[in-house]
């Protein structure tokens, strides 16, 4: 079973679609219990930084998803759900995030011809060592939709990379940590085999 972590962020409900399209059980949740005895956890989310983390400590779910990570079961963020695995965001000044990969959230720079938030599809390079990225092309297309973006500490961690005005980390690979900036669930064939491969981790 795959429990989605419910802390009132949008589009969570394209997240739970896309986990049974592939044949898999998949709860929205914020209980505890669901939350620790599920196969895999998944939190996804768009919105601000700032109120997500207020969200995720005014239902208790901070402790929970440390002590879920701590289990060594497969986790993975997606969009906002990437980014409030880091320290902090530029987005939110002052307002800390879970820590649990080094690392920082930083606004795209203005750049000529760059709409800001990036809207729509771009390539990766993927990590040949991912498994989250097992089959998937380099060169691949996938859906993104942000504004800030991931500077992860550790070129190790990197996943899979992208370039909007700059290089941008993509995705994320540490331990039994996994996270993308894109969407999955919206990025076709592409992002439903990503999200197998998680599911098959």
């Amino acid at each position: 079973m795959v429990a989605i972590i419910d802390y009132d962020a949008g589009n969570i409900k394209s997240v739970e679609k896309a986990i049974q399209f592939l044949g898999e059980e998949a709860v929205m949740t914020r209980d505890e219990n669901v939350i620790m005895n599920a196969d895999r956890v998944i939190l996804p989310g768009v919105g601000a930084f700032g109120d997500a983390m207020e969200n995720i400590r005014k239902y208790d779910l901070e402790r929970v998803i440390k002590a879920y990570v701590e289990t060594g079961k497969p986790f993975l963020g997606i969009c906002l759900g990437l980014q409030l695995l880091f320290k902090e965001s530029e987005e939110s000044v002052g307002i800390k995030g879970l820590d649990l990969i080094p690392g920082a959230i930083v606004k795209i720079p203005d750049g000529e011809g760059l709409k800001i938030p990036q809207i729509g599809w771009n390539s990766i390079t993927v990590n040949p060592e991912s498994r989250l990225f097992k089959g998937i092309n380099d060169g691949s297309y996938v859906y993104f939709v942000h504004s800030f973006y991931l500077k992860c500490e550790n070129e190790s961690d990197v996943a899979a990379k992208t370039y909007y005005g700059t290089e941008i980390h993509a995705a994320v690979e540490r331990g039994n940590l996994f996270a993308c900036q894109f969407h999955p669930e919206k990025s076709g064939e592409v992002g439903l085999k990503i999200l197998k491969n998680f599911i098959n981790l």
